[in-house]
């Protein structure tokens, strides 16, 4: 069925296509192979920040971008491209002929190349004078109403494409996802890391707990699993000999979607010989602080409404720690998983009748702990029942030497000492069957081919994962994950 909106824009196609038409007929290329700018928005005002108002200069350049604004007909022009505005001044005795129709065919929305000479106007705007107009492209549809923008948030992440056309700070926060994730590569490039590339198409699930997409090869006549980690084909180039390998890509995971989760994401993943989980806190807070220097000038932020300061050294406070500190209970005290769901349910916590120990202290955790972590801290020393593929803690055995940072409630990061004992390995993943067995989808699989790399040894290493959408949430003041990433999921029209 069609709306007001449809028809409007059906009826704008009509009339752009009749003007199409019209500089098609004058034997103008509307949709010309190339054209050569010289300067952009924020190069010509950098070289003319002293020119004073009411100065016309003789420098003639080339200027593109697309049009956001008319005004006088044709005579003022607003144009746009990824550093800022450039007003355009088209006089009609200064064009040539060939070019004054042209004018009149032009809506916002379309792409122009203009050279002229630079001048400063009475109020200060800085401007070209027209000489010679070019159109680059043709737009058959129009932009959103100028003043709202593009309000409807389904269109907002389906069209992207118009998000960032008519709000700015969008393309500001895509821009600078781009400079993040470079300046990540930036920093562990220079301690040494080697960057590669590992399956994204898994035969066996490992490396995370989480529900995967199943796909099918056709070749091969099989099912693959797409990566919900990319951990044990990483851990297995430590084994062959690389000291410090890391990678950023996406991961797929088939579960809920909410303003902090999307069923694909970007995760970085790195591993490094010779450290411990002590030295990946190090590792992570130093690189973040890095990133936030680097792209956003302090380690200050706020999200939300919330200062968040990323500077200076991170607490470090056990899980068991914060769950008494906040409930009064010691779990640690408690002994068997059944005296665990007890308590847990007396606390009003809901939990599985079955569940292990692990499980009950983790899940008191998320409920009673996690929402009050607003200033970044890393939650260290997590149960072993969670933690399949985590050194057992040094002085705990019923912990792991693991932990997660939080920043702005969130979990933003997992991180090891790396399990190296194939034995050990091989026992928690046979648990970990017997979960799978039982019904826990989240469950790995076992990895024989993983389990046969570590008996060939695996020095003691340290590995981290970082969310990195979220860190970019953080460091641009986006609500929701979907604000970050270009093309979020959503459901089929």
């Amino acid at each position: 069925m069609s709306t007001p909106e449809n028809t409007q824009n059906l009826d704008q196609r009509s009339m752009r296509l009749e003007k199409l038409k019209k500089i098609e007929d004058k034997g103008l290329n509307a949709y010309p192979h190339i054209y050569r700018p010289n300067f952009n928005s924020a190069s010509l005002n950098k070289k003319y920040a002293d020119l004073p108002n009411e100065e016309q200069t003789q420098d003639v350049v080339q200027v593109a971008g697309r049009i956001k604004a008319i005004r006088n007909s044709g005579m003022f022009m607003d144009i746009y491209d990824d550093t800022g505005k450039i007003q355009i001044f088209s006089s009609l005795e200064n064009l040539p002929e060939s070019e004054k129709e042209i004018l009149a065919l032009l809506d916002l929305g379309d792409f122009v190349g203009v050279e002229g000479t630079v001048r400063r106007t009475k109020r200060g705007e800085l401007s070209v004078n027209t000489q010679h107009l070019t159109v680059l492209s043709k737009a058959l549809l129009p932009l959103p109403e100028k003043f709202h923008g593009l309000t409807d948030t389904d269109t907002k992440y389906r069209q992207r494409y118009l998000d960032m056309i008519t709000n700015d700070e969008t393309l500001k926060t895509l821009s600078k996802r781009s400079q993040i994730i470079s300046t990540m590569r930036e920093y562990l490039n220079n301690l040494g890391f080697l960057e590669v590339e590992t399956p994204i198409l898994h035969p066996i699930l490992g490396g995370a707990n989480a529900k995967p997409f199943i796909t099918h090869h056709n070749t091969l006549d099989m099912e693959l699993y797409m990566r919900i980690a990319p951990e044990l084909y990483l851990k297995r180039l430590i084994i062959g000999g690389m000291p410090a390998v890391y990678e950023i890509g996406r991961v797929f995971r088939n579960e809920g979607m909410d303003t902090r989760h999307n069923p694909e994401f970007t995760i970085m993943e790195l591993y490094w010989t010779y450290k411990d989980y002590n030295d990946m806190m190090d590792l992570f807070e130093q690189m973040v602080q890095y990133v936030a220097m680097k792209v956003n000038g302090t380690t200050e932020c706020e999200i939300n409404g919330v200062k968040i300061d990323l500077g200076g050294h991170w607490p470090r406070r056990s899980m068991l720690d914060l769950v008494k500190e906040e409930t009064g209970v010691d779990f640690d005290q408690i002994a068997t998983a059944k005296e665990a769901v007890a308590k847990a349910k007396e606390l009003g916590v809901p939990v599985d009748d079955n569940a292990n120990w692990g499980t009950v202290v983790s899940t008191v955790f998320e409920e009673k702990c996690e929402h009050k972590l607003i200033q970044p801290i890393f939650v260290i020393d997590h149960p072993k029942d969670i933690s399949p593929l985590t050194k057992t803690h040094r002085k705990n055995p019923r912990l792991v030497e693991r932990f997660e940072p939080y920043i702005n409630t969130w979990e933003v990061g997992n991180a090891y000492s790396e399990l190296t004992n194939p034995i050990d390995q091989r026992e928690r993943l046979e648990e970990q069957v017997k979960a799978r067995e039982a019904g826990d989808e989240e469950a790995n699989m076992m990895d024989e081919d993983f389990v046969t790399a570590l008996e060939h040894g695996m020095p003691p290493t340290g590995g981290l994962g970082m969310g990195v959408d979220r860190i970019v949430m953080i460091l641009t003041n986006s609500p929701t994950i979907r604000d970050v990433i270009a093309f979020p999921t959503m459901r089929k029209k």
